[in-house]
């Protein structure tokens, strides 16, 4: 005899797996990331970062605020002009957001990317310490290296949820081991990468040397993040070869 609450459960995790899916799933289709689509590698990546718009959008606030901030650094204080700082960064972020409305252009990515750029700018003007603007950074990363390491360890893979919404097959893709091998490892991968960027650079953090940390910080950004999507692309497209008609 079945287990009434044991299949209650069972349906509960399937019902919060298939949100959770959908949600992501969304989000993929959103930044260009479809692999039920005919798009080449490289189209993909680059439409995950957003185009020219996009990746300014995400690199010149920090690189901005990291630039005038070290150019001002008085030598008898070795601190900058942190308000001349904070304000070119989130001037930029407000200037890209009202050249999105002015075009009537999609704000997602350009608000997450204002509130993303006013958080940080709140923490560093509040402590009146420059660094601390990289704090939300650190608390992001671990946040999403945390769900990707926990879902690929108890087998529901943050990948595999949004692609096997993506593909319309909801969850079986979980009882395919050779999809589940891979969406284990590209879930790892991607907590592997928020992890390095704690690893590295929390300790110059610690250490206060800004320069060091803004510098990573942009190396580590989308530098890395388009080589894993290309690797994750690859992969999810090779667990679902194209039909031919």
């Amino acid at each position: 005899m079945n287990d009434p609450d044991r299949e209650s459960e069972s349906e509960t995790s399937e019902s919060a797996s298939q949100t959770i899916g959908a949600a992501l799933g969304n989000a993929a289709r959103r930044a260009g990331l479809d692999p039920a689509t005919e798009s080449s590698t490289g189209h993909v990546v680059w439409q995950a970062m957003g185009g020219w718009r996009g990746i300014l959008e995400s690199v010149l606030p920090t690189l901005l605020f990291v630039v005038t901030y070290t150019v001002t650094i008085d030598p008898a204080t070795n601190e900058g002009n942190l308000w001349l700082a904070l304000g070119l960064s989130v001037g930029a972020a407000v200037l890209f957001t009202i050249a999105r409305l002015v075009a009537r252009q999609p704000l997602t990515a350009a608000v997450g990317g204002l509130v993303a750029v006013g958080v940080a700018a709140a923490f560093a003007a509040f402590t009146g310490e420059a660094s601390n603007n990289f704090v939300p950074g650190f608390i992001t990363n671990a946040l999403y290296g945390t769900a990707f390491l926990v879902s690929a360890l108890v087998g529901w893979s943050l990948i595999g949820l949004a692609v096997g919404f993506l593909m319309g097959e909801g969850t079986a893709w979980r009882s395919d081991k050779r999809k589940r091998r891979v969406f284990f490892w590209l879930a790892i991968a991607w907590a592997a990468l928020f992890a390095a960027r704690l690893a590295v650079q929390l300790p110059l953090y610690f250490a206060d040397n800004f320069a060091a940390l803004g510098t990573l910080k942009l190396v580590m950004g989308l530098p890395l993040f388009a080589p894993l999507v290309a690797v994750s692309w690859l992969a999810v497209r090779a667990c679902y070869p194209r039909r031919t008609p």
